[in-house]
C-alpha cells in the first residue's frame, strides 16, 4: 500500500462531506467530515508509522486521541444543533 492510499481516502471522505454540506446538506455533510476524522484515527491505528504518510503528525498515541475527539465532537455538534435548515 503507498503512503498516499490512507491520506487520499480520508481527503475523499471529506471532500464528499464538503460536496454535502455545498449542496446544502450542512447536517449529513458535517457528519460525514467527522466521520473522517474517525476514519483517520482507525488508519492511524492500525498502519506502522513509515507507511502512515500524511496522517502521521504527531505521535501514533496522539494522532489518534486528536482525530477520534474532533471527529466526535464534530458529529455531536452536527447532531444537537437544531433550527437550521437541516
Amino acid at each position: 500500500m503507498s503512503v498516499h492510499v490512507p491520506f487520499g481516502l480520508v481527503c475523499g471522505i471529506g471532500l464528499i462531506g464538503f460536496l454535502l454540506v455545498a449542496l446544502q446538506h450542512w447536517r449529513r455533510g458535517t457528519v460525514v467530515l467527522g466521520l473522517a476524522l474517525l476514519v483517520a484515527a482507525g488508519l492511524r491505528a492500525v498502519i506502522p508509522d513509515e507507511r502512515a504518510g500524511l496522517l502521521a503528525i504527531r505521535s501514533r498515541v496522539v494522532d489518534m486521541l486528536l482525530y477520534s475527539g474532533f471527529g466526535v465532537v464534530i458529529i455531536s455538534i452536527a447532531m444537537t444543533i437544531t433550527g437550521l435548515f437541516g
